[in-house]
């Protein structure tokens, strides 16, 4: 790995954790950590775009404040909110597609919403999961009703801007995705 490839690794893994804390205040509010995730896997790629990700992921525990409202080590990682936090390690390893099929437009969007669907579905399993557990029993639907309608609309426009923003500062940066 090179040293401007490190350098970016960590740089976007720090933004991924800003943004988690950037509430947009709406209906439903939400973070723009998505926004972040997807601006990563589209400047470094699958691969370093991961690396990035988990460093994110690996920060919660250690008092580092990844995961909004933490309290550091390993509790805030168990409750229903924590689940789509968790969920975010699902988006790189599609955007991972680009190795096989290109880095086209059309396959870095296909395989975001591939990703973003497999988030959505291991977070709301999770959430009813935990929530059950704590809360008693709540349907499935409502589960969906919670933790993915809301927030669809929300995540396309963010994983758009996050497309046509990675296109324009690639080059600016001298990004190359490998």
């Amino acid at each position: 790995m090179k040293t401007r490839e490190l350098a970016y690794t960590g740089i976007l893994a720090a933004l991924i954790a800003v943004c988690s804390w950037i509430s947009i205040p709406t209906a439903v509010p939400f973070t723009l950590q998505t926004f972040a995730v997807f601006l990563t896997l589209g400047l470094l790629g699958g691969r370093l775009g991961t690396l990035a990700v988990t460093v994110y992921l690996l920060l919660g525990p250690w008092d580092c404040p990844s995961l909004p409202a933490s309290t550091a080590a390993w509790g805030p990682f168990w409750v229903p909110r924590a689940a789509i936090w968790w969920a975010s390690f699902y988006r790189p390893h599609h955007v991972g597609a680009e190795r096989w099929l290109g880095k086209s437009a059309p396959v870095f969007l296909g395989s975001a919403v591939v990703g973003q669907i497999l988030c959505y579905l291991f977070g709301s399993v999770w959430y009813y999961a935990v929530y059950t557990s704590s809360a008693g029993p709540v349907g499935m639907f409502t589960v969906l009703g919670w933790c993915v309608f809301p927030f669809l609309l929300p995540d396309a426009v963010k994983l758009a801007l996050a497309w046509l923003l990675s296109r324009r500062l690639a080059p600016a940066l001298r990004i190359s995705r490998r």
